[in-house]
């Protein structure tokens, strides 16, 4: 059977689609699921896109059944896109298609586009609590361990950082305040533009946590500098507080520290075509200039108090 063929057929399995004349598209972008954008046509036919699980769950820490359970709950809070249907046993989720634009880095040199994302951030944060924690302090001990486990290669000068790593934990866990729901990946991409709203997109790594992560997070796969960090904060917090720009700034660190763990295992396990060394190298390289820059302590002792 062709990968076309075997496409079809398992598209033939899933109920909304069934008997129905459709046109697949493949959308770019996905390195832990293949996302088919489905069109049926006739009476009742919509436009869906069809996620595709692939990658070693085990291995990167997700669970689809949160994935799917939070999905939901993003929905509910009217900034994740209608789910449609969860079929574990054939390793699909459906939800409807968002027609819009999906952003990229550059998106957010419009300082309006920053504001709406904060906005759209705190508007997930306020909705329905999601199924299951997400503590990157956890997920990058875990993800050290598989790579040491597994003999996988870790990036030269990874562990001389440890310690700056480990005072950021101590300072954020100071003024630590409860969790809200979170996606914990919102790269540009995972933003779409409808022209009225932002859409936020893919929970395969959501759970509850510091909303300052998400912010962090965002900061830095989306590469916003010093003013853009500040105007993020600002939109979901209604001001500029320094204690939160502080924190969100660390947690960026903490982001990126992390998630070049994750470059390290894919580069290791994973058969797709794609550079998972340098997407993780590029990753520690920007947690060594933070954790290293003259900024570093102060950032420390202004995430401890209060604005």
């Amino acid at each position: 059977m062709t990968d076309d063929e075997d496409r079809e057929a398992l598209l033939d399995r899933i109920p909304v689609l069934q008997g129905r004349p459709r046109s697949v598209v493949e959308l770019s972008g996905g390195l832990t699921n293949e996302n088919l954008r489905v069109t049926t046509t006739g009476p009742g036919g919509g436009d869906f896109v069809v996620r595709r699980f692939r990658g070693d769950e085990e291995l990167l820490g997700i669970d689809r059944d949160a994935e799917h359970a939070n999905s939901l709950a993003a929905a509910e809070a009217g900034v994740g896109a209608p789910v449609v249907d969860y079929l574990p046993h054939l390793g699909v989720l459906v939800i409807r298609y968002i027609d819009g634009l999906t952003f990229d880095n550059a998106s957010f040199t419009d300082p309006k586009a920053v504001e709406r994302a904060g906005l759209a951030v705190r508007r997930l944060h306020e909705g329905p609590r999601f199924t299951g924690d997400f503590d990157m302090f956890t997920r990058q001990s875990r993800y050290l361990r598989t790579v040491r486990d597994r003999g996988y290669r870790l990036f030269e000068g990874y562990t001389d950082y440890a310690e700056h790593f480990d005072r950021v934990r101590a300072a954020l866990a100071v003024r630590a305040q409860p969790t809200v729901p979170c996606n914990n990946d919102l790269l540009a991409g995972n933003f779409l533009d409808d022209g009225e709203r932002l859409w936020l997109i893919d929970y395969e790594y959501s759970g509850n946590n510091d909303a300052c992560f998400e912010l962090g997070n965002t900061s830095t796969e989306c590469d916003l500098d010093a003013d853009q960090v500040e105007s993020l904060v600002a939109s979901y917090f209604g001001r500029p507080l320094r204690d939160k720009v502080a924190r969100v700034r660390l947690q960026a660190l903490v982001s990126a520290y992390g998630w070049a763990l994750w470059g390290a295992i894919q580069s290791a396990a994973s058969r797709l075509e794609f550079d998972f060394d340098g997407w993780g190298r590029e990753r520690l390289e920007k947690a060594a200039r933070g954790f290293t820059s003259d900024r570093f302590a102060a950032l420390l002792e202004d995430a401890v108090r209060g604005d």
